[in-house]
Protein backbone atom coordinates (compact mmCIF):
# COMPACT_ATOMS: atom_id res chain seq x y z
CA UNK A 1 0.00 0.00 0.00
CA UNK A 2 1.58 3.37 -1.11
CA UNK A 3 2.34 5.94 1.63
CA UNK A 4 -0.35 8.69 -0.02
CA UNK A 5 -3.84 6.73 -0.26
CA UNK A 6 -5.09 9.94 -1.90
CA UNK A 7 -2.76 11.74 -4.57
CA UNK A 8 -4.70 14.13 -6.84
CA UNK A 9 -2.87 16.69 -9.17
CA UNK A 10 -4.81 19.40 -10.80
CA UNK A 11 -8.07 17.55 -9.95
CA UNK A 12 -11.39 19.28 -12.61
CA UNK A 13 -14.94 18.57 -12.60
CA UNK A 14 -16.88 20.96 -14.81
CA UNK A 15 -20.43 20.35 -15.43
CA UNK A 16 -22.48 21.56 -18.45
CA UNK A 17 -19.19 23.11 -19.86
CA UNK A 18 -18.99 26.54 -17.84
CA UNK A 19 -19.80 25.24 -14.04
CA UNK A 20 -16.39 24.61 -12.20
CA UNK A 21 -17.97 22.33 -9.24
CA UNK A 22 -13.67 21.50 -8.76
CA UNK A 23 -11.30 23.75 -9.93
CA UNK A 24 -7.75 22.37 -10.37
CA UNK A 25 -7.48 20.72 -6.75
CA UNK A 26 -3.86 19.33 -5.73
CA UNK A 27 -4.17 16.85 -2.57
CA UNK A 28 -2.03 14.20 -0.38
CA UNK A 29 -3.45 11.75 2.12
CA UNK A 30 -1.51 9.45 4.17
CA UNK A 31 -2.18 6.02 4.85
CA UNK A 32 -3.56 6.14 8.85
CA UNK A 33 -4.77 9.74 8.96
CA UNK A 34 -8.30 11.30 9.61
CA UNK A 35 -8.43 13.45 6.85
CA UNK A 36 -11.56 15.94 7.23
CA UNK A 37 -12.89 18.19 4.45
CA UNK A 38 -14.74 21.39 5.20
CA UNK A 39 -16.54 23.57 3.10
CA UNK A 40 -20.03 25.07 2.72
CA UNK A 41 -22.83 23.70 0.62
CA UNK A 42 -21.71 23.86 -2.90
CA UNK A 43 -18.20 24.44 -2.47
CA UNK A 44 -17.47 20.92 -4.23
CA UNK A 45 -17.59 19.09 -1.22
CA UNK A 46 -19.66 16.26 -3.25
CA UNK A 47 -18.12 16.39 -6.61
CA UNK A 48 -15.09 15.43 -5.32
CA UNK A 49 -15.87 12.87 -2.92
CA UNK A 50 -18.10 11.43 -6.28
CA UNK A 51 -15.10 11.63 -8.19
CA UNK A 52 -12.67 10.35 -5.67
CA UNK A 53 -14.96 7.04 -5.58
CA UNK A 54 -15.35 6.63 -9.36
CA UNK A 55 -19.07 7.97 -9.74
CA UNK A 56 -17.82 11.08 -11.52
CA UNK A 57 -15.05 10.74 -13.78
CA UNK A 58 -12.92 14.18 -13.50
CA UNK A 59 -12.73 17.10 -16.44
CA UNK A 60 -9.31 17.12 -16.59
CA UNK A 61 -6.40 15.94 -13.86
CA UNK A 62 -5.84 13.01 -12.55
CA UNK A 63 -6.10 10.96 -8.90
CA UNK A 64 -5.01 8.07 -7.78
CA UNK A 65 -6.79 6.04 -5.13
CA UNK A 66 -4.98 3.48 -2.95
CA UNK A 67 -2.55 3.40 -6.13
CA UNK A 68 -5.31 3.12 -8.38
CA UNK A 69 -6.26 5.71 -11.18
CA UNK A 70 -9.97 6.47 -10.87
CA UNK A 71 -10.68 6.18 -14.44
CA UNK A 72 -8.15 3.45 -15.63
CA UNK A 73 -8.73 1.10 -12.53
CA UNK A 74 -12.09 2.33 -11.30
CA UNK A 75 -12.92 -1.45 -10.32
CA UNK A 76 -9.82 -1.64 -8.06
CA UNK A 77 -10.46 1.65 -6.42
CA UNK A 78 -14.00 0.59 -5.74
CA UNK A 79 -12.56 -2.85 -4.07
CA UNK A 80 -10.51 -1.02 -2.16
CA UNK A 81 -13.15 1.67 -0.22
CA UNK A 82 -16.12 1.95 1.45
CA UNK A 83 -18.17 4.55 1.79
CA UNK A 84 -20.58 5.71 4.36
CA UNK A 85 -23.53 8.46 2.92
CA UNK A 86 -25.22 11.13 4.52
CA UNK A 87 -28.31 9.21 3.76
CA UNK A 88 -29.56 6.10 5.18
CA UNK A 89 -29.46 3.64 2.30
CA UNK A 90 -30.36 -0.03 4.09
CA UNK A 91 -33.07 -1.15 3.28
CA UNK A 92 -35.75 -1.34 5.80
CA UNK A 93 -37.38 -4.18 5.20
CA UNK A 94 -34.36 -6.03 6.07
CA UNK A 95 -32.59 -7.32 9.16
CA UNK A 96 -29.13 -5.57 10.35
CA UNK A 97 -27.56 -9.32 9.56
CA UNK A 98 -29.20 -9.12 5.93
CA UNK A 99 -28.40 -5.61 4.61
CA UNK A 100 -24.81 -6.23 5.91
CA UNK A 101 -25.26 -10.08 3.98
CA UNK A 102 -26.87 -8.14 1.24
CA UNK A 103 -23.57 -5.38 0.80
CA UNK A 104 -20.93 -8.61 1.29
CA UNK A 105 -22.74 -10.12 -1.72
CA UNK A 106 -22.15 -6.91 -3.89
CA UNK A 107 -18.49 -6.81 -3.35
CA UNK A 108 -18.39 -11.00 -3.90
CA UNK A 109 -17.19 -12.01 -0.73
CA UNK A 110 -17.92 -15.48 -0.01
CA UNK A 111 -21.11 -16.19 2.65
CA UNK A 112 -19.16 -17.96 4.62
CA UNK A 113 -16.62 -15.71 5.02
CA UNK A 114 -19.36 -12.30 4.98
CA UNK A 115 -21.40 -14.30 7.91
CA UNK A 116 -17.85 -14.05 9.92
CA UNK A 117 -17.35 -10.54 8.98
CA UNK A 118 -20.78 -9.15 9.58
CA UNK A 119 -20.83 -10.52 13.13
CA UNK A 120 -17.93 -9.33 14.16
CA UNK A 121 -18.91 -5.61 12.64
CA UNK A 122 -22.49 -6.05 14.58
CA UNK A 123 -20.22 -6.63 17.86
CA UNK A 124 -18.45 -3.49 16.85
CA UNK A 125 -20.95 -1.23 16.58
CA UNK A 126 -23.08 -2.83 19.49
CA UNK A 127 -25.75 -4.15 17.18
CA UNK A 128 -25.60 -7.91 17.82
CA UNK A 129 -28.73 -8.28 20.05
CA UNK A 130 -31.14 -6.55 16.98
CA UNK A 131 -29.10 -8.01 14.99
CA UNK A 132 -32.28 -10.29 13.65
CA UNK A 133 -34.99 -6.72 13.97
CA UNK A 134 -35.92 -5.13 10.77
CA UNK A 135 -33.95 -2.17 10.16
CA UNK A 136 -37.57 -0.13 10.19
CA UNK A 137 -37.43 -0.50 14.18
CA UNK A 138 -33.93 0.58 14.25
CA UNK A 139 -33.61 4.42 16.12
CA UNK A 140 -31.22 6.52 14.23
CA UNK A 141 -28.26 6.11 16.33
CA UNK A 142 -28.65 1.83 15.41
CA UNK A 143 -29.29 2.89 12.01
CA UNK A 144 -26.60 5.03 11.75
CA UNK A 145 -23.95 2.47 13.13
CA UNK A 146 -25.22 0.09 10.76
CA UNK A 147 -24.73 2.10 7.84
CA UNK A 148 -21.40 2.09 9.02
CA UNK A 149 -20.83 -1.89 9.69
CA UNK A 150 -22.26 -1.70 5.89
CA UNK A 151 -18.83 0.44 5.02
CA UNK A 152 -16.70 -2.28 6.68
CA UNK A 153 -17.75 -4.91 5.08
CA UNK A 154 -15.11 -5.11 2.43
CA UNK A 155 -12.59 -4.35 5.57
CA UNK A 156 -11.44 -1.20 3.25
CA UNK A 157 -8.17 0.61 2.61
CA UNK A 158 -9.91 3.98 2.60
CA UNK A 159 -13.05 4.73 4.34
CA UNK A 160 -15.42 7.79 2.97
CA UNK A 161 -17.92 9.53 5.77
CA UNK A 162 -20.42 12.03 4.17
CA UNK A 163 -21.58 13.98 7.47
CA UNK A 164 -21.59 10.59 9.35
CA UNK A 165 -23.33 12.13 12.57
CA UNK A 166 -25.65 14.34 10.98
CA UNK A 167 -29.32 14.59 12.93
CA UNK A 168 -27.78 12.19 15.83
CA UNK A 169 -27.75 13.51 19.26
CA UNK A 170 -24.75 14.16 21.10
CA UNK A 171 -24.59 11.16 23.22
CA UNK A 172 -25.04 9.02 20.16
CA UNK A 173 -22.33 11.24 18.38
CA UNK A 174 -19.85 10.45 20.66
CA UNK A 175 -20.29 6.70 20.10
CA UNK A 176 -19.69 6.74 16.57
CA UNK A 177 -16.95 8.58 16.95
CA UNK A 178 -15.43 5.95 19.70
CA UNK A 179 -15.97 3.43 16.99
CA UNK A 180 -14.17 5.49 14.41
CA UNK A 181 -11.60 6.40 16.75
CA UNK A 182 -11.40 2.23 17.07
CA UNK A 183 -11.28 1.96 13.26
CA UNK A 184 -8.02 3.90 13.13
CA UNK A 185 -6.34 2.58 16.02
CA UNK A 186 -6.99 -1.39 15.69
CA UNK A 187 -6.74 -1.57 12.06
CA UNK A 188 -4.41 1.91 10.75
CA UNK A 189 -7.69 2.58 8.68
CA UNK A 190 -7.65 5.97 6.37
CA UNK A 191 -10.73 7.48 6.78
CA UNK A 192 -11.52 10.68 4.69
CA UNK A 193 -14.82 12.72 6.11
CA UNK A 194 -17.28 15.57 5.34
CA UNK A 195 -18.75 17.20 8.16
CA UNK A 196 -20.32 20.50 9.83
CA UNK A 197 -20.15 20.31 13.16
CA UNK A 198 -16.77 22.38 13.45
CA UNK A 199 -15.70 20.72 16.87
CA UNK A 200 -16.06 17.61 15.45
CA UNK A 201 -13.64 18.33 12.39
CA UNK A 202 -11.26 19.93 15.19
CA UNK A 203 -11.45 17.06 17.75
CA UNK A 204 -11.01 13.71 15.61
CA UNK A 205 -9.03 14.96 12.31
CA UNK A 206 -5.46 14.72 12.18
CA UNK A 207 -5.32 17.11 8.93
CA UNK A 208 -8.46 19.50 7.62
CA UNK A 209 -8.72 20.71 4.11
CA UNK A 210 -10.62 23.78 3.38
CA UNK A 211 -12.52 23.82 0.18
CA UNK A 212 -14.30 26.90 -1.33
CA UNK A 213 -16.28 27.86 -5.27
CA UNK A 214 -14.39 24.39 -5.88
CA UNK A 215 -11.12 25.19 -4.83
CA UNK A 216 -8.38 24.01 -1.72
CA UNK A 217 -7.66 27.15 0.22
CA UNK A 218 -6.07 25.69 3.32
CA UNK A 219 -4.55 22.48 4.15
CA UNK A 220 -2.58 21.67 7.41
CA UNK A 221 -3.41 20.27 11.40
CA UNK A 222 -6.25 21.80 13.46
CA UNK A 223 -3.72 23.26 15.41
CA UNK A 224 -1.91 24.18 12.08
CA UNK A 225 -4.66 26.32 10.69
CA UNK A 226 -6.05 28.27 14.19
CA UNK A 227 -2.41 28.95 14.46
CA UNK A 228 -1.96 30.38 10.76
CA UNK A 229 -4.58 33.35 12.17
CA UNK A 230 -1.75 34.59 14.03
CA UNK A 231 -3.31 35.29 17.39
CA UNK A 232 -6.76 36.44 19.02
CA UNK A 233 -9.65 38.24 17.29
CA UNK A 234 -11.39 41.20 19.14
CA UNK A 235 -14.22 42.51 17.45
CA UNK A 236 -15.34 46.07 18.28
CA UNK A 237 -18.33 47.76 17.38
CA UNK A 238 -19.04 51.42 17.38
CA UNK A 239 -21.65 53.71 17.12
CA UNK A 240 -22.51 56.51 15.03
CA UNK A 241 -19.00 57.13 13.54
CA UNK A 242 -18.20 57.91 10.25
CA UNK A 243 -14.04 58.27 10.77
CA UNK A 244 -12.35 55.57 10.03
CA UNK A 245 -10.43 54.20 13.00
CA UNK A 246 -8.07 51.85 11.41
CA UNK A 247 -4.99 53.63 11.29
CA UNK A 248 -5.23 54.57 14.81
CA UNK A 249 -6.13 50.90 15.74
CA UNK A 250 -3.00 50.14 13.76
CA UNK A 251 -0.44 51.69 15.33
CA UNK A 252 -1.13 50.03 19.28
CA UNK A 253 1.55 47.55 20.27
CA UNK A 254 0.51 44.15 19.56
CA UNK A 255 -2.35 44.75 16.70
CA UNK A 256 -1.43 42.49 13.48
CA UNK A 257 -3.66 43.42 11.04
CA UNK A 258 -7.56 45.71 11.08
CA UNK A 259 -10.14 44.76 9.02
CA UNK A 260 -13.21 47.04 8.89
CA UNK A 261 -16.45 46.09 7.53
CA UNK A 262 -19.36 48.94 8.23
CA UNK A 263 -18.82 50.00 11.83
CA UNK A 264 -17.26 46.55 12.57
CA UNK A 265 -13.76 46.28 13.38
CA UNK A 266 -12.21 43.12 13.36
CA UNK A 267 -8.89 42.91 14.93
CA UNK A 268 -6.09 40.45 15.31
CA UNK A 269 -4.06 40.61 17.69
CA UNK A 270 -1.22 38.84 19.98
CA UNK A 271 -2.22 37.95 23.66
CA UNK A 272 -6.06 39.56 23.30
CA UNK A 273 -5.97 40.05 26.91
CA UNK A 274 -3.00 42.44 27.11
CA UNK A 275 -3.70 44.79 23.92
CA UNK A 276 -7.91 44.92 24.02
CA UNK A 277 -7.67 47.50 26.98
CA UNK A 278 -4.82 49.56 25.18
CA UNK A 279 -7.34 49.25 21.94
CA UNK A 280 -10.47 50.30 24.36
CA UNK A 281 -8.66 53.41 25.61
CA UNK A 282 -7.66 54.77 21.90
CA UNK A 283 -10.82 54.48 20.40
CA UNK A 284 -12.52 55.87 23.90
CA UNK A 285 -9.98 58.84 23.35
CA UNK A 286 -11.29 60.00 20.04
CA UNK A 287 -15.07 60.38 22.15
CA UNK A 288 -15.98 57.66 20.25
CA UNK A 289 -18.71 55.16 21.87
CA UNK A 290 -18.29 51.72 21.67
CA UNK A 291 -21.41 49.06 20.93
CA UNK A 292 -19.93 45.93 20.68
CA UNK A 293 -17.13 44.20 22.24
CA UNK A 294 -15.68 41.00 21.98
CA UNK A 295 -12.29 38.58 22.05
CA UNK A 296 -12.05 35.50 20.53
CA UNK A 297 -9.79 32.49 20.64
CA UNK A 298 -8.95 30.83 17.37
CA UNK A 299 -11.12 28.50 16.53
CA UNK A 300 -11.74 26.34 13.09
CA UNK A 301 -14.97 28.79 12.36
CA UNK A 302 -12.78 31.90 13.20
CA UNK A 303 -9.76 29.95 10.56
CA UNK A 304 -12.62 29.44 7.51
CA UNK A 305 -14.45 32.87 8.27
CA UNK A 306 -10.17 34.11 7.57
CA UNK A 307 -9.52 32.18 4.36
CA UNK A 308 -13.33 32.44 3.21
CA UNK A 309 -14.57 36.09 4.41
CA UNK A 310 -17.52 34.08 5.75
CA UNK A 311 -18.29 31.60 8.38
CA UNK A 312 -19.32 28.16 7.67
CA UNK A 313 -21.76 28.01 10.44
CA UNK A 314 -23.98 31.05 7.97
CA UNK A 315 -24.10 28.97 5.16
CA UNK A 316 -27.26 28.21 3.82
CA UNK A 317 -28.27 25.01 2.27
CA UNK A 318 -29.55 24.66 -1.43
CA UNK A 319 -33.11 23.83 -2.18
CA UNK A 320 -32.00 20.26 -3.11
CA UNK A 321 -29.53 20.10 0.23
CA UNK A 322 -32.40 21.00 2.54
CA UNK A 323 -34.85 18.36 1.49
CA UNK A 324 -31.53 16.18 2.04
CA UNK A 325 -30.98 16.94 5.04
CA UNK A 326 -34.81 16.70 6.04
CA UNK A 327 -35.37 13.30 4.92
CA UNK A 328 -31.73 12.52 7.04
CA UNK A 329 -32.92 13.92 10.35
CA UNK A 330 -36.81 12.43 9.91
CA UNK A 331 -35.46 8.85 9.57
CA UNK A 332 -32.72 9.61 12.31
CA UNK A 333 -35.72 10.62 14.86
CA UNK A 334 -37.82 8.05 14.05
Amino acid sequence: MPEKVVEAHRLTKIFNRRVKAVDNVDLEIEQGEIFGLLGPNGAGKSTMINMLTTILKPTSGTAKVCGYDIVKEAAEVRRSIGVVHQEYTADEDLTGLENIMLCASLYGIPSSVAKQRAWELLELVELKDAAKRKVETYSGGMRRRLELACGLISRPTLLFLDEPTLGLDVQTRVAVWNYIRRLKEEYDMTIFMTTHYLEEADAMCDRIAIIDHGRILKVGAPSELKASLGGDIVEIGVDGEKLDLTPIITEISGVKEVKKIDKLYRIKVERGEEVAPAIIDAIRSRGVTISKLSMIKPTLDEVYLEYTGRSLREEQASEEEIRSLRRTLHRARK
